[in-house]
């Protein structure tokens, strides 16, 4: 759902090379451009189709890069998942920051404009992509190991960034002065990848919009 914004970060560039009978497209070694383009091409097959389903030559074919040149920048496909894992999570974690720290807003209607950023991102797409982190989590038994801990780690991350707002909306008086933003963060997590996995079943936003309703609803507000 972050595709239009991920692809001004990391534009898509096309390698030109004369291709000889019977042998691959030759590809620069070391071409950052190259490894970014097979990062993103990984970013959108795996948000729809989840990593066991994902298969390297689709990702490949996206790009116009042969398997040869696939193994010189990622030892494997868990190490291209990773990758992939990596830079999605960063490119989030600044997504937030720009809606979370949005000092133009009250806090609470901070996490309003990035739920209206998220919805927008969805439909743009036909609900057909989701969360990456999300997607992954519902496959982690079938993943390597390394992934848990990864997936916890960003998940938790994220937690973070929103107890934060939360904190100022309990500081400036707005929620109660005992209300839980760690815990609160948790529940927002939980419950929003639950309803990005729902919206994409039901192809509509109205799942998303049931959670934050009653999300928000359910907030401790300040008593005078």
């Amino acid at each position: 759902m972050l595709l239009d914004a991920w692809s001004k970060l990391f534009p898509m560039t096309k390698t030109t090379a004369i291709r000889r009978r019977g042998r691959p497209p030759r590809v620069p070694r070391d071409n950052p451009d190259t490894r970014e383009a097979l990062i993103r091409s990984g970013l959108e097959v795996l948000t729809e189709q989840g990593f066991r389903a994902a298969g390297i030559d689709g990702i490949l074919k996206r790009v116009g890069v042969p398997k040869g040149s696939f193994y010189h920048y990622f030892a494997s496909k868990e190490a291209f998942g990773r990758a992939v894992l990596e830079q999605y999570a960063a490119f989030f974690a600044r997504k937030l920051d720009r809606h979370l720290c949005d000092a133009s807003l009250p806090p609470l209607s901070r996490i309003e404009a990035f739920a209206e950023d998220a919805k927008e991102g969805m439909a743009r797409h036909g609900f057909r992509r989701g969360c990456l982190v999300g997607n992954l989590g519902q496959e982690v038994g079938l993943l390597p190991d390394s992934y848990r801990a990864a997936l916890e780690q960003v998940l938790g991350d994220w937690q973070q960034r929103l107890a934060v707002c939360l904190d100022e909306a309990r500081t400036s008086g707005v929620l109660a002065p005992d209300a839980d933003c760690d815990a609160l963060a948790d529940y927002f997590w939980i419950g929003w990848e639950g309803a990005v996995m729902r919206a994409k079943l039901k192809e509509s936003a109205a799942p998303l919009d049931t959670f934050l309703a009653a999300f928000m609803a359910g907030l401790p507000r300040r008593r005078d």
